[in-house]
């Protein structure tokens, strides 16, 4: 049976299209998961915690941290927002921030959290914004990854169960 030429090309661009979506030939669990070839320098790591006060990580080092940005209104967020607390219970050498997006307002956070059964997770806040701007977010939620060095090894992209086992066996690389 001879194949033509135009079913060759066709094959060619369906498999560079499956590799350039890391489908064949790449470790993957999920696909909301970006990790960078070459970790990324962070220039900037401030936010604010629960009383509007300064939190500056930009010379933490050390741990592996996950940056969390969330919002009250967004669905995925309520979804996602307990087993990012389960995961700082299962691996508790990671440091999690759980940054809201909205304008301060802890009663209402505290409600969101309430509402969901997340009683750990810490509350911080980046209200005018300028984290999000620094890591170019797109929607929430988004999770930045840090490594030891304080650079940005990866993105969570989107709704994932952080408690997974699939995603634990992840993280433990890095720690």
């Amino acid at each position: 049976m001879k194949i033509s030429k135009s079913f060759k090309i066709y094959i060619h661009i369906i498999v560079l299209f499956l590799f350039s979506q890391n489908l064949i030939g790449a470790e993957e669990f999920s696909k909301n998961v970006v990790i960078h070839e070459k970790p990324q320098n962070i220039s900037e790591l401030k936010f604010k915690d629960l009383n509007l006060q300064d939190v500056d990580l930009s010379n933490k080092r050390g741990k592996i941290m996950i940056i969390n940005f969330w919002a009250t209104w967004c669905a995925p967020c309520r979804k996602e927002m307990p087993s990012l607390e389960k995961l700082g219970v299962k691996l508790p050498e990671i440091d999690i921030f759980a940054v809201n997006m909205e304008k301060p307002n802890n009663i209402k956070v505290d409600k969101f959290f309430k509402d969901i059964g997340v009683t750990n997770l810490k509350i911080y806040y980046d209200p005018e914004l300028r984290l999000a701007k620094n890591f170019k977010l797109r929607g929430l939620p988004t999770s930045v990854l840090i490594n030891k060095e304080g650079k940005e090894f990866g993105k969570v992209i989107g709704e994932i169960d952080y408690a997974s086992d699939e995603f634990i066996n992840f993280l433990r690389k890095y720690i």
